[in-house]
């Protein structure tokens, strides 16, 4: 996987525009470090997020600060387990879990965020549908139902 930071995907999105995908998470996560060893490690996940999105890794207690839309984001009390970092709070509307999954299209405008630990099997559906842009004509339900009737009626 090719993982990058947060102000490294806002430079590369100015000159190449695609979706972002911010994985966020803490050191001390035990779901997220299964997410990273079993869904992450997946061939078809690197391969699709590489392809089709910037993929973020932000850890949510970061001591970094972030110059992002005219706004400086820090975290108050850094080094402290349980002081995030405000871009992790604004990205998850202070509603804060791990691991929880942000996708953003390419004016990096949040569309969703995913909280809980997702397998591989139900990440991709989710990458397809903000990717491929169904989030704006068809709802994920329906998205979905699509993708496994249209798989299993082709052999999938």
């Amino acid at each position: 996987m090719h993982w990058m930071s947060f102000n490294e995907a806002v430079k590369l999105n100015k000159e190449h525009p695609k979706k972002i995908f911010i994985d966020v998470y803490t050191q001390w996560c035990g779901w997220c470090k299964k997410m990273d060893a079993e869904t992450y490690t997946n061939p078809t996940v690197i391969s699709y997020l590489n392809k089709y999105y910037y993929a973020v890794r932000l850890d949510a207690e970061t001591a970094d600060t972030f110059h992002f839309k005219d706004h400086d984001f820090y975290n108050e009390k850094p080094h402290t387990r349980g002081y995030t970092n405000e871009l992790a709070s604004s990205l998850l509307d202070g509603k804060l879990g791990y691991p929880t999954t942000v996708y953003m299209n390419e004016n990096f405008e949040r569309l969703t965020f995913v909280q809980s630990y997702v397998s591989t099997a139900d990440l991709m559906p989710i990458l397809k549908y903000f990717a491929e842009d169904k989030y704006k004509t068809v709802s994920f339900a329906d998205f979905k139902k699509a993708e496994v009737d249209g798989g299993a009626s082709a052999g999938k």
